[in-house]
Protein backbone atom coordinates (compact mmCIF):
# COMPACT_ATOMS: atom_id res chain seq x y z
CA UNK A 1 0.00 0.00 0.00
CA UNK A 2 1.41 3.39 -1.07
CA UNK A 3 2.14 5.79 1.75
CA UNK A 4 -0.03 8.90 1.55
CA UNK A 5 1.87 11.94 0.26
CA UNK A 6 1.09 15.29 1.90
CA UNK A 7 2.27 18.73 0.77
CA UNK A 8 2.56 21.42 3.44
CA UNK A 9 3.16 24.91 2.05
CA UNK A 10 4.71 27.11 4.71
CA UNK A 11 5.89 23.90 6.37
CA UNK A 12 8.92 25.49 8.06
CA UNK A 13 6.84 28.17 9.77
CA UNK A 14 5.57 28.23 13.32
CA UNK A 15 2.38 26.26 12.69
CA UNK A 16 3.66 24.40 9.63
CA UNK A 17 6.60 22.86 11.49
CA UNK A 18 4.28 21.44 14.15
CA UNK A 19 1.98 20.11 11.43
CA UNK A 20 4.86 18.43 9.57
CA UNK A 21 6.02 16.73 12.77
CA UNK A 22 2.52 15.47 13.55
CA UNK A 23 1.97 14.17 9.99
CA UNK A 24 5.26 12.25 10.11
CA UNK A 25 4.20 10.77 13.43
CA UNK A 26 0.93 9.68 11.81
CA UNK A 27 2.85 7.83 9.08
CA UNK A 28 2.58 10.18 6.09
CA UNK A 29 5.23 11.14 3.54
CA UNK A 30 5.58 14.90 4.07
CA UNK A 31 6.75 17.43 1.49
CA UNK A 32 7.59 20.71 3.21
CA UNK A 33 7.49 23.71 0.87
CA UNK A 34 8.84 27.03 2.15
CA UNK A 35 10.68 30.13 0.90
CA UNK A 36 12.00 30.88 4.43
CA UNK A 37 10.70 34.44 4.55
CA UNK A 38 9.23 33.81 8.00
CA UNK A 39 9.86 30.07 8.22
CA UNK A 40 13.08 28.71 9.67
CA UNK A 41 15.27 25.66 9.09
CA UNK A 42 15.71 25.59 12.86
CA UNK A 43 12.01 24.74 13.20
CA UNK A 44 12.37 21.58 11.11
CA UNK A 45 15.96 20.54 11.84
CA UNK A 46 14.76 17.48 13.79
CA UNK A 47 12.71 16.35 10.78
CA UNK A 48 15.51 16.61 8.21
CA UNK A 49 16.99 13.16 7.66
CA UNK A 50 13.68 11.38 8.17
CA UNK A 51 13.19 9.17 5.10
CA UNK A 52 9.57 10.32 4.85
CA UNK A 53 10.37 14.04 4.93
CA UNK A 54 11.25 16.12 1.89
CA UNK A 55 12.19 19.81 2.04
CA UNK A 56 11.79 22.01 -1.03
CA UNK A 57 12.70 25.71 -1.01
CA UNK A 58 10.16 27.48 -3.21
CA UNK A 59 7.99 30.60 -3.22
CA UNK A 60 4.38 29.65 -4.00
CA UNK A 61 3.63 32.86 -5.85
CA UNK A 62 5.37 30.95 -8.67
CA UNK A 63 3.88 27.77 -10.18
CA UNK A 64 4.79 24.46 -8.57
CA UNK A 65 3.96 20.85 -9.25
CA UNK A 66 4.02 17.72 -7.12
CA UNK A 67 1.88 14.57 -7.26
CA UNK A 68 0.28 14.45 -3.80
CA UNK A 69 -2.81 13.17 -2.00
CA UNK A 70 -3.39 16.06 0.38
CA UNK A 71 -2.35 19.71 0.58
CA UNK A 72 -2.24 21.94 3.65
CA UNK A 73 -1.90 25.52 2.40
CA UNK A 74 -0.33 27.51 5.24
CA UNK A 75 2.13 29.70 3.32
CA UNK A 76 1.62 33.38 4.14
CA UNK A 77 3.17 35.85 6.61
CA UNK A 78 0.74 35.94 9.53
CA UNK A 79 1.91 38.61 11.96
CA UNK A 80 1.49 42.35 11.29
CA UNK A 81 5.23 43.08 11.33
CA UNK A 82 5.84 40.45 8.66
CA UNK A 83 2.78 40.84 6.44
CA UNK A 84 3.09 44.64 6.36
CA UNK A 85 6.81 44.47 5.54
CA UNK A 86 5.95 43.77 1.88
CA UNK A 87 2.19 44.09 1.66
CA UNK A 88 2.04 43.42 -2.09
CA UNK A 89 4.04 40.19 -1.68
CA UNK A 90 1.68 39.18 1.15
CA UNK A 91 -1.34 39.72 -1.10
CA UNK A 92 0.25 37.77 -3.94
CA UNK A 93 1.10 34.90 -1.59
CA UNK A 94 -2.46 34.76 -0.30
CA UNK A 95 -4.00 34.87 -3.78
CA UNK A 96 -1.51 33.53 -6.35
CA UNK A 97 -0.08 31.04 -3.87
CA UNK A 98 -3.52 29.66 -3.07
CA UNK A 99 -4.31 29.55 -6.81
CA UNK A 100 -1.20 27.46 -7.50
CA UNK A 101 -1.94 25.05 -4.65
CA UNK A 102 -5.54 24.68 -5.88
CA UNK A 103 -4.26 23.89 -9.37
CA UNK A 104 -2.22 21.02 -7.92
CA UNK A 105 -5.34 19.77 -6.12
CA UNK A 106 -7.39 20.10 -9.31
CA UNK A 107 -4.89 18.15 -11.44
CA UNK A 108 -4.07 15.41 -8.91
CA UNK A 109 -7.43 14.97 -7.20
CA UNK A 110 -5.84 15.89 -3.87
CA UNK A 111 -7.82 17.27 -0.96
CA UNK A 112 -6.74 20.73 0.12
CA UNK A 113 -7.06 22.38 3.50
CA UNK A 114 -6.92 26.17 3.35
CA UNK A 115 -5.54 27.84 6.47
CA UNK A 116 -7.69 30.94 6.63
CA UNK A 117 -7.90 33.25 9.61
CA UNK A 118 -10.16 34.95 12.11
CA UNK A 119 -8.99 38.19 10.49
CA UNK A 120 -11.61 37.62 7.77
CA UNK A 121 -14.12 38.86 10.38
CA UNK A 122 -12.29 42.19 10.65
CA UNK A 123 -13.54 44.33 13.52
CA UNK A 124 -16.52 42.05 14.15
CA UNK A 125 -20.09 43.28 14.20
CA UNK A 126 -21.23 40.26 16.25
CA UNK A 127 -19.72 38.44 19.21
CA UNK A 128 -18.63 35.66 19.39
CA UNK A 129 -17.77 35.22 15.73
CA UNK A 130 -19.75 32.59 13.80
CA UNK A 131 -18.88 31.10 10.43
CA UNK A 132 -21.90 32.68 8.75
CA UNK A 133 -20.72 36.19 9.70
CA UNK A 134 -19.51 38.07 6.62
CA UNK A 135 -17.03 40.22 8.47
CA UNK A 136 -16.28 43.93 8.74
CA UNK A 137 -12.95 44.50 7.00
CA UNK A 138 -11.38 47.74 5.80
CA UNK A 139 -10.35 46.94 2.19
CA UNK A 140 -7.81 49.80 1.93
CA UNK A 141 -6.13 49.78 5.35
CA UNK A 142 -2.61 48.77 6.33
CA UNK A 143 -3.84 45.31 7.41
CA UNK A 144 -5.86 44.74 4.24
CA UNK A 145 -3.11 42.84 2.42
CA UNK A 146 -3.55 39.99 4.90
CA UNK A 147 -7.25 40.31 5.77
CA UNK A 148 -8.47 40.70 2.20
CA UNK A 149 -5.86 38.29 0.86
CA UNK A 150 -7.19 35.55 3.12
CA UNK A 151 -10.80 36.43 2.23
CA UNK A 152 -9.91 36.12 -1.46
CA UNK A 153 -8.20 32.80 -0.73
CA UNK A 154 -11.48 31.47 0.64
CA UNK A 155 -13.27 32.73 -2.48
CA UNK A 156 -10.79 30.93 -4.75
CA UNK A 157 -11.24 27.70 -2.77
CA UNK A 158 -15.00 27.80 -3.13
CA UNK A 159 -14.81 28.70 -6.84
CA UNK A 160 -12.47 25.76 -7.50
CA UNK A 161 -14.87 23.58 -5.54
CA UNK A 162 -17.91 24.68 -7.55
CA UNK A 163 -16.22 24.88 -10.95
CA UNK A 164 -13.80 21.93 -10.82
CA UNK A 165 -15.17 19.86 -7.91
CA UNK A 166 -11.92 20.27 -5.94
CA UNK A 167 -12.31 18.84 -2.44
CA UNK A 168 -11.48 21.89 -0.31
CA UNK A 169 -11.58 22.33 3.46
CA UNK A 170 -11.48 25.85 4.94
CA UNK A 171 -10.59 26.56 8.55
CA UNK A 172 -10.45 29.97 10.20
CA UNK A 173 -7.60 29.97 12.68
CA UNK A 174 -7.86 32.16 15.79
CA UNK A 175 -4.80 33.47 17.67
CA UNK A 176 -2.39 30.57 18.13
CA UNK A 177 0.77 30.36 20.23
CA UNK A 178 3.38 27.75 21.09
CA UNK A 179 7.01 26.72 20.61
CA UNK A 180 8.72 27.73 17.34
CA UNK A 181 7.22 31.22 17.43
CA UNK A 182 9.72 33.87 16.36
CA UNK A 183 11.05 36.07 19.12
CA UNK A 184 10.42 39.21 17.04
CA UNK A 185 7.30 38.30 15.07
CA UNK A 186 5.08 40.92 16.69
CA UNK A 187 2.51 38.51 18.07
CA UNK A 188 1.27 39.56 21.45
CA UNK A 189 2.04 36.33 23.34
CA UNK A 190 5.66 36.16 22.17
CA UNK A 191 6.06 39.94 22.61
CA UNK A 192 4.90 39.85 26.23
CA UNK A 193 6.89 36.76 27.18
CA UNK A 194 10.16 37.97 25.64
CA UNK A 195 9.74 41.44 27.15
CA UNK A 196 9.03 39.94 30.57
CA UNK A 197 11.96 37.51 30.45
CA UNK A 198 14.28 40.37 29.46
CA UNK A 199 12.91 42.59 32.23
CA UNK A 200 11.61 45.13 29.72
CA UNK A 201 8.30 46.97 29.93
CA UNK A 202 5.35 45.13 28.38
CA UNK A 203 3.82 47.18 25.57
CA UNK A 204 0.04 47.37 25.34
CA UNK A 205 -1.51 49.14 22.38
CA UNK A 206 -4.64 51.08 23.28
CA UNK A 207 -6.07 50.85 26.79
CA UNK A 208 -5.70 47.07 27.04
CA UNK A 209 -9.42 46.36 27.00
CA UNK A 210 -9.38 44.75 23.53
CA UNK A 211 -9.79 40.98 23.74
CA UNK A 212 -8.35 37.93 22.05
CA UNK A 213 -8.83 34.17 22.35
CA UNK A 214 -5.62 32.15 22.46
CA UNK A 215 -5.23 28.50 21.46
CA UNK A 216 -2.19 26.31 21.96
CA UNK A 217 -0.68 25.02 18.73
CA UNK A 218 -1.24 21.32 19.52
CA UNK A 219 -4.98 21.93 19.73
CA UNK A 220 -4.93 23.65 16.34
CA UNK A 221 -3.01 20.80 14.69
CA UNK A 222 -5.55 18.29 15.99
CA UNK A 223 -8.36 20.40 14.55
CA UNK A 224 -6.59 20.61 11.18
CA UNK A 225 -6.20 16.84 10.89
CA UNK A 226 -9.82 16.27 11.84
CA UNK A 227 -10.98 18.81 9.27
CA UNK A 228 -8.91 17.17 6.53
CA UNK A 229 -10.49 13.82 7.43
CA UNK A 230 -14.08 15.03 6.85
CA UNK A 231 -16.05 13.67 3.94
CA UNK A 232 -16.05 15.11 0.42
CA UNK A 233 -18.60 17.87 0.14
CA UNK A 234 -17.96 19.36 3.56
CA UNK A 235 -15.99 22.52 2.84
CA UNK A 236 -16.48 24.59 5.97
CA UNK A 237 -15.42 27.19 6.83
CA UNK A 238 -14.94 26.04 10.41
CA UNK A 239 -13.62 28.18 13.27
CA UNK A 240 -10.65 26.57 15.03
CA UNK A 241 -9.84 28.48 18.18
CA UNK A 242 -10.10 28.54 21.94
CA UNK A 243 -13.22 30.41 23.13
CA UNK A 244 -11.51 31.53 26.32
CA UNK A 245 -11.45 35.33 26.01
CA UNK A 246 -8.86 37.58 27.64
CA UNK A 247 -8.12 41.28 27.48
CA UNK A 248 -4.61 42.40 26.59
CA UNK A 249 -4.23 43.73 30.13
CA UNK A 250 -5.23 40.36 31.61
CA UNK A 251 -2.71 38.59 29.38
CA UNK A 252 0.09 41.01 30.30
CA UNK A 253 -0.57 40.59 34.01
CA UNK A 254 -0.67 36.79 33.63
CA UNK A 255 2.70 36.75 31.84
CA UNK A 256 4.32 39.01 34.46
CA UNK A 257 3.00 36.74 37.22
CA UNK A 258 4.16 33.53 35.55
CA UNK A 259 7.63 34.81 34.65
CA UNK A 260 8.04 36.47 38.07
CA UNK A 261 9.21 39.52 36.15
CA UNK A 262 9.69 43.02 37.49
CA UNK A 263 8.47 44.44 34.19
CA UNK A 264 5.95 47.28 34.12
CA UNK A 265 3.12 47.81 31.63
CA UNK A 266 3.27 50.77 29.26
CA UNK A 267 0.65 51.96 26.80
CA UNK A 268 0.99 53.08 23.18
CA UNK A 269 -1.57 54.19 20.57
CA UNK A 270 -3.77 51.49 19.06
CA UNK A 271 -2.79 50.56 15.47
CA UNK A 272 -5.21 51.21 12.62
CA UNK A 273 -8.05 48.66 12.25
CA UNK A 274 -6.99 46.65 15.29
CA UNK A 275 -10.06 44.53 16.20
CA UNK A 276 -11.69 45.27 19.55
CA UNK A 277 -12.87 41.72 20.19
CA UNK A 278 -11.99 38.20 19.10
CA UNK A 279 -13.74 35.05 20.26
CA UNK A 280 -14.67 32.03 18.16
CA UNK A 281 -18.00 30.28 18.25
CA UNK A 282 -16.84 26.65 17.96
CA UNK A 283 -20.27 25.02 17.87
CA UNK A 284 -19.65 23.71 14.35
CA UNK A 285 -16.19 22.34 15.21
CA UNK A 286 -17.64 20.49 18.19
CA UNK A 287 -20.48 19.01 16.16
CA UNK A 288 -18.69 18.19 12.90
CA UNK A 289 -15.13 17.49 14.00
CA UNK A 290 -15.82 16.40 17.58
CA UNK A 291 -13.08 18.88 18.40
CA UNK A 292 -12.52 21.39 21.15
CA UNK A 293 -9.31 22.75 22.70
CA UNK A 294 -7.75 20.82 25.58
CA UNK A 295 -5.02 23.19 26.75
CA UNK A 296 -6.03 26.36 28.57
CA UNK A 297 -4.04 29.58 28.55
CA UNK A 298 -2.52 29.10 32.00
CA UNK A 299 -1.05 25.72 31.01
CA UNK A 300 -0.04 26.76 27.50
CA UNK A 301 1.81 29.85 28.69
CA UNK A 302 3.97 27.69 30.94
CA UNK A 303 5.14 25.68 27.92
CA UNK A 304 5.92 28.78 25.85
CA UNK A 305 7.65 30.64 28.69
CA UNK A 306 9.89 27.60 29.15
CA UNK A 307 10.57 27.52 25.39
CA UNK A 308 11.53 31.20 25.19
CA UNK A 309 13.59 31.02 28.36
CA UNK A 310 15.73 28.31 26.72
CA UNK A 311 15.86 30.21 23.42
CA UNK A 312 17.07 33.39 25.11
CA UNK A 313 19.70 31.47 27.07
CA UNK A 314 21.01 30.08 23.78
Amino acid sequence: MRIKRVLVSGGAGFIGSHLCARLLKEGYYVICLDNFFTGSRENIKKLIGNKNFELIEHDIIYPFWKDVDEIYNLACPASPIHYQYDSIKTMMTAILGTFHMLNIAKNTGAKMLQASTSEVYGDPLSHPQKEEDWGNVNPIGCRSCYDEGKRCGETLCMDFNRQYNVDVKIIRIFNTYGPNMCENDGRVVSNFIVQALKGKDLTIYGDGSQTRSFQYVDDLIEGMLRMMATERGFTGPVNIGNPGEFSMLELAEMVIRKTKSSSKIIYKPLPQDDPKQRKPDITLAKAKLEWEPKIDLEEGLDYVIDYFRKELQN
